[in-house]
């Protein structure tokens, strides 16, 4: 059967109309696929690098605090201890002709050992003097050869050529003697001096107690000034102490240990620096 003109021409324009909801139908369903994809997507997960939380630097701890052996407290790492409990009497200058024997026999009286710091000089003017110092058991002290003041600020040949000549006067005077000790005059330590002493196989000593019996007043009396010595070392001894005094030209300090002596042994074991 054949349509006519004006019927093909709706029959066409209704496939038309079809055609066109279907593909819209399409699109749109396309359209709500797509954003469905989208929505549902799980979103990406961070990388490693940004999750990775970085590690807490370590906390540094504080040095620990050295604690100075009092021991070695004295100038430049110099003993003002004995190490042990025993106090240790030490005279310094010697030897003394006169003063020296009267403070041997006075020690020897009483059982005590003692440390002579010499100094070279008077050791070459005396060795009978060091050789008794050495027959009773004292123990021996470098004091430089001069009483120099300054030597810890030679150079160090200078320091050690002076040492080595006081310690060759000691042994020409008392062949056997040891020499494990060594003192600045006036306590004037450095570095570089007691490094020498020590590369000579000397250990350096200072003092814990110094009555400063050397030092006499214009005017006070030879009562006075025993009476000072005694009241500052029975003031400041203490176990372990090192105490100088000096036995060159003070006839007051060898007086005064006559005093001193009984009242320190019966409180302290009098030593001698081993």
């Amino acid at each position: 059967m054949r349509l006519s003109r004006a019927k093909k021409a709706v029959l066409l324009g209704v496939v038309l109309i079809a055609v066109g909801l279907t593909g819209r139908a399409s699109a749109q369903s396309a359209e709500d696929n797509i954003g469905t994809l989208t929505a549902t997507k799980p979103a990406p997960s961070p990388s490693a690098s940004a999750t990775k939380k970085p590690k807490p630097k370590p906390v540094k701890k504080p040095a620990a605090r050295t604690v100075k052996n009092p021991r070695f407290a004295g100038p430049a790492g110099s003993h003002m201890l004995t190490g042990t409990k025993g106090v240790a009497l030490t005279f310094d200058d010697g030897p003394d002709p006169h003063e020296t024997p009267k403070l041997l026999a006075l020690l020897a009286q009483h059982k005590v050992k003692a440390t002579f710091c010499l100094v070279g000089v008077q050791v070459k003017r005396h060795p009978e003097i060091v050789r008794k110092i050495v027959a009773q058991g004292h123990t021996l002290c470098n004091h430089t050869w001069d009483h120099s003041l300054k030597i810890g600020k030679d150079p160090a040949d200078k320091i050690k050529a002076d040492l080595g000549r006081t310690n060759a006067a000691i042994h020409r005077a008392a062949p056997n003697a040891k020499i494990k000790y060594f003192r600045a005059p006036g306590g004037n330590f450095t570095p570089r001096l007691v490094g020498t002493a020590e590369q000579m196989g000397m250990t350096s000593i200072y003092w814990k107690v110094d009555p400063r019996d050397w030092s006499h007043r214009k005017g006070e009396t030879s009562a006075v000034h025993q009476a000072k010595v005694v009241k500052q070392i029975e003031k400041h001894c203490r176990p372990g102490a090192i105490v100088l005094s000096h036995d060159y030209a003070q006839p007051d300090t060898i007086a005064a240990y006559k005093k001193l002596i009984p009242w320190l042994k019966k409180r302290y074991t009098l030593i001698a620096l081993p």
